[in-house]
């Protein structure tokens, strides 16, 4: 197969997981409606995670900071300052780009298991000065956003967030665009300079390449977009609160990643959804659900060592990105 064939099967099989996203919105049953627009924003969360730690190789356990980021920068400012959701979208993303290159910039003077304790005590930080600020974020209790601030006018016309179908579209646009950058991302030079910092950091070093600039824009990139995550997260699902900015919501992305597929494009949708099931249809059966959830994720990682797609395209599909 040439490398024309694969680039084309690569990015035809990503508009294809679009455009099948794209029909559901049509077909699917109110509730699953909501459950995949849930799981869509969540896997941008888990796409920005694996941005970091399946092609930079850098495991960190404090990325509920960079989703908090966007979550409090979109949800503060459009509940306290009436922004538009324009606005407040963008105040996410700066503050998930200002958080993350702050945090590159003392966290990436670490390695390895140090790197992964650092970013846990920032997030732990971060985590307690939304209850330290509560007079603004209500700690736990959290902020609810109103319907009137989760409108888009357009002219004489609004697009209403609180709309299940609108809202349904609005994490698909978000997911589609992340993915295709994802995609463009990992495939470009500063891609495989990670992959190869991610295999052999000193070699790639002796080859010229600026080690240390290249993770500090993994970091940027990887931060911003899980700040995207959170923004929308607040915009599309109108709740802020702390909880999103614990030790646990650090974790989530790390699994979701790892049952998917680490440095797979698609393995965070794949992870995130499976799990999301999972975890909803047990619950639905048995308050023991964690047990029976356990088990499926002991047979998952005996039979699939790599995470889905990972072992899908190590065993058989060897083009899949």
């Amino acid at each position: 197969m040439t490398g024309n064939n694969a680039s084309a099967k690569v990015f035809l099989l990503h508009i294809a997981v679009i455009a099948i996203l794209f029909a559901l919105n049509f077909i699917l049953p109110e509730y699953h409606h909501g459950v995949l627009a849930r799981v869509m924003v969540l896997s941008v969360f888990a796409m920005g995670y694996n941005m970091l730690f399946g092609y930079a190789g850098l495991l960190s356990l404090g990325h509920a900071m960079f989703f908090a980021a966007g979550l409090y920068g979109a949800g503060l400012t459009a509940y306290h300052l009436s922004w538009a959701m324009p606005a407040a979208f963008a105040a996410g993303l700066v503050a998930g780009a200002v958080l993350s290159l702050a945090i590159g910039l003392l966290a990436l003077r670490t390695t390895g298991v140090a790197f992964m304790i650092v970013t846990m005590m920032f997030a732990q930080v971060c985590y307690l000065l939304t209850f330290y600020f509560s007079e603004w974020t209500r700690g736990d209790d959290g902020l609810v956003l109103g319907q009137e601030t989760r409108r888009l006018f357009i002219g004489d016309f609004y697009l209403d967030l609180t709309h299940p179908a609108t809202r349904y579209m609005a994490a698909l646009v978000l997911f589609s665009v992340v993915l295709l950058i994802t995609l463009f991302v990992v495939r470009s030079a500063h891609g495989r300079v990670l992959v190869a910092i991610r295999e052999n950091e000193e070699r790639t070093k002796m080859l010229g390449y600026d080690t240390f600039a290249n993770k500090l824009v993994a970091v940027v990139v990887s931060g911003v977009i899980c700040a995207s995550a959170g923004a929308a997260y607040a915009l599309l699902f109108g709740y802020v609160g702390s909880s999103f900015a614990s030790v646990q919501y650090s974790i989530l992305p790390l699994l979701w990643v790892l049952l998917g597929g680490a440095a797979t494009t698609l393995g965070p949708f794949v992870g995130t959804l499976f799990m999301y099931y999972v975890v909803d249809i047990t619950s639905s059966y048995t308050s023991a659900y964690l047990l029976i959830v356990g088990v499926a994720l002991i047979l998952l990682v005996l039979y699939f060592p790599k995470g889905i797609l990972g072992t899908i395209r190590e065993r058989w599909i060897r083009w899949l990105p």
